[in-house]
């Protein structure tokens, strides 16, 4: 219980007891005795009643969330200062004191009854640029400025939120509205309009003593014609990047196969030059050792016949060579050089003899011939 409550209470029992002094007053004179008791407690009743009344009235505390805006009767001048939280004494009668709360204050307009500040669809009708009707739910988040609370007392009252918040966001959203086309806000300038919204009613409510804290977009709804219609552009352009995906993953399919095909010619390329580069050292190298072997051959003529030897096996006695080489073997000089050479002998050719039933048939052909 405040300190004001208290002396409101005092000065109620004080009235209370005025009442009960005249009862006693009346009593006693209605039985022939002295009424001074009874008009005494009376009057001591009314006194304090009317004291401690007063004196409630001129007690003000003050919440941590509030400010009190004192007005002064007489004058009719609104204190600039207005007084912050705790208790605050001021003249009964000669002056009065309005609190305000300087909290955060909520103020949603929505299609959506249970929402809303005001029951039934309270949602901002906004037209775009190109002439689609749409609806938008909107909250502002706002507060009382503690030093200019005397502003908001003396333009607006305690209607400050019905007769300015309201409907200045509603004609700021229409304004801004009317400057995109539907599509912008149905798409991706979205908050591009909510903070332009926001913009604007931060400057009208600090003008008038007040100090925005957010603004938000709630819903924003067309024509179900209208919707339809975005959804299926909307479709059709989903659609459009799937196939210029699937392009763009085709064409890179198709570069990795050029390039992995380049890189296998160059490979065969890189080979074959190394095969042939390899041919051409092998057939080098072949044309040297045969040149030297010629050499060698021209320089010893007995060379080749060497080599013939070695290459025989060990277990070879007999060898059959052609009597007209030139290149392998000379017997002549062999035979010469080594008299007990002995040439191998040349085997007679033995023809055999026909039988006596072929020499027959041979009779038979040959008479009917």
């Amino acid at each position: 219980m405040g300190i004001s409550s208290l002396l409101g209470l005092i000065g109620v029992l004080g009235i209370l007891l005025f009442l009960v002094g005249i009862g006693l007053a009346v009593v006693s004179a209605s039985q022939g005795r002295t009424m001074r008791s009874g008009i005494l407690l009376a009057l001591v009743g009314l006194i304090g009643g009317i004291i401690f009344s007063v004196a409630a009235e001129g007690v003000i505390v003050v919440e941590p969330t509030q400010v009190a805006v004192v007005f002064r009767t007489i004058t009719g001048e609104v204190e600039d200062t207005p007084l912050r939280s705790g208790t605050h004494i001021i003249i009964p009668i000669l002056e009065e004191a309005t609190l305000y709360p300087i909290d955060r204050q909520e103020f949603t307009m929505s299609g959506i009854p249970s929402e809303g500040a005001r029951q039934g669809d309270d949602s901002v009708t906004a037209r775009t640029i190109d002439g689609q009707e749409t609806l938008i739910d909107i909250t502002v988040l706002y507060r009382i400025d503690p030093e200019h609370a005397d502003q908001v007392h003396v333009n607006w009252g305690s209607r400050w939120e019905a007769s300015f918040v309201r409907p200045t966001t509603r004609g700021l959203v229409r304004d801004v509205v009317s400057n995109f086309r539907a599509e912008d806000i149905f798409g991706e300038r979205r908050v591009e309009v909510g903070n332009r919204i926001r913009e604007l009613l931060s400057e009208r409510l600090a003008g008038e003593g007040l100090v925005l804290t957010d603004l938000i977009v709630r819903d924003v709804r067309f024509s179900e014609e209208f919707t339809r219609s975005i959804e299926q552009k909307q479709i059709a352009e989903q659609r459009a990047l799937e196939a210029a995906f699937r392009v763009q993953e085709e064409e890179q399919n198709a570069e990795r196969v050029r390039v992995e095909a380049a890189g296998r010619r160059d490979a065969a390329i890189r080979d074959a030059e190394g095969e042939a580069q390899a041919i051409v050292l092998r057939a080098q190298a072949n044309a040297e050792a045969l040149r030297v072997v010629s050499e060698q051959i021209a320089a010893n003529p007995s060379l080749i016949q060497y080599l013939y030897v070695t290459q025989l096996s060990d277990n070879i006695n007999l060898a059959l060579v052609p009597t007209n080489s030139p290149f392998l073997f000379d017997f002549a000089s062999l035979a010469e050089a080594n008299p007990d050479f002995v040439a191998p002998p040349v085997p007679d050719v033995v023809v055999p003899e026909a039988s006596t039933q072929d020499q027959d048939s041979a009779d038979s052909n040959s008479d009917n011939g």
